[in-house]
């Protein structure tokens, strides 16, 4: 059986921008260590639980079926999601570990128009109890930020009539009939399903999937807003400007404006920068809290702000300032502070 979780090597912010501190996500929270340090997928281990899509935060891990469950999502008119362990009612999720921040919000957004219902088996009982536990945190945080969202009904109505295993080709399309293979011929086959999942998918994109369809429900509601998690700037900003570079989802940008009336008599002083600005792109950011890590001056925190569409999909201005430069020598320092470092340390008056 062709494992439905693939691995999209374009999407991992470790491609995208090396760091310091590499992300390890889906790697820690999968229970069932079936993903490698190379963010290789073992078919045999991984039970499509959806926890390592979850807690990524570029669509490293997706599940295959998503294309099928946004049209389910979009196009229908009640929803009703099952994970396989329930009755089947409706579009068949693996577990609701797959569900992060903003698939929640998804469905709350999509609920103020038509019912929504997740039905589970006995959660207790299921071997993805431990991702569907992160999931129910998720919600629980979501709840806490925006209490006057529209209910979503969850059911425990555990399919107790069903014979035959289901098997991972039913999730999201009709069920595949089981085939015996022998000899050379289930060889083959056992080999390829053990290929496939360490394949990465050539399908690269800066918005992960569930923050595009979060912003298509957005712009549907008029005066619509949600509680995002947006970065601020403080006062001890030294308009260094490395939170940009280091930005892997180019969500956070510099604008620099040159000191044009430099003096010409002297090309080798180092060309000032009059102004700093620091642009967000609220849609490309998922909070992966590289620039806060990065931030010598811890001048960068997250925080709450409701966000309509217009916000989320545009460009803000979150900082603006000058940046520093030593007042004996002219170089450019990156503390607030007068002079640099090789000046302070100098015994030259």
């Amino acid at each position: 059986m062709t494992c439905q979780m693939v691995y999209h090597n374009g999407n991992c912010l470790n491609t995208k921008k090396p760091f310091a501190r590499a992300c390890k996500m889906c790697i820690e929270i999968c229970p069932y260590h079936a993903i490698s340090e190379y963010r290789q997928l073992n078919a045999k281990k991984c039970t499509e639980c959806g926890a390592c899509m979850a807690v990524c935060p570029s669509d490293g891990f997706v599940d295959r079926a998503m294309d099928n469950l946004h049209d389910y999502l979009f196009t229908g008119q009640d929803i009703v999601l099952n994970c396989p362990l329930a009755i089947p009612r409706g579009f068949e999720i693996p577990c609701l570990g797959m569900l992060d921040r903003d698939g929640w919000m998804i469905l709350m957004l999509l609920a103020e128009g038509k019912s929504v219902t997740i039905m589970t088996g006995v959660c207790a009982e299921c071997e993805d109890r431990q991702a569907c536990a992160t999931s129910v945190q998720t919600f629980k945080q979501v709840h806490v930020d925006w209490p006057d969202h529209a209910a979503i009904r969850i059911q425990v109505r555990p399919d107790k009539e069903t014979v035959e295993p289901k098997t991972k080709e039913g999730r999201g399309s009709a069920v595949v009939p089981q085939v015996n293979l022998t000899g050379w011929r289930q060889k083959s086959r056992d080999k390829i399903e053990e290929w496939l999942p360490s394949l990465a998918a050539d399908d690269t994109y800066t918005v992960p999937k569930y923050r595009q369809w979060l912003i298509e429900v957005l712009e549907k509601k008029k005066d619509g807003k949600i509680p995002f998690r947006a970065l601020s700037v403080a006062a001890s900003c030294t308009n260094c400007g490395v939170c940009a570079a280091i930005c892997p989802q180019g969500a956070l940008q510099k604008q620099e404006e040159r000191n044009l009336d430099q003096s010409a008599e002297d090309p080798a002083k180092e060309e000032k920068i009059a102004l700093l600005r620091l642009i967000l792109e609220p849609q490309k950011c998922v909070q992966c809290g590289r620039c806060v890590e990065i931030c010598r001056s811890q001048a960068l925190t997250f925080s709450l702000k409701l966000m309509s569409h217009r916000l989320l999909t545009g460009r803000i201005l979150i900082h603006e300032g000058i940046p520093r430069y030593c007042s004996r020598c002219g170089k450019r320092i990156f503390d607030n502070t007068d002079l640099c470092l090789v000046c302070s340390t100098s015994n030259r008056l």
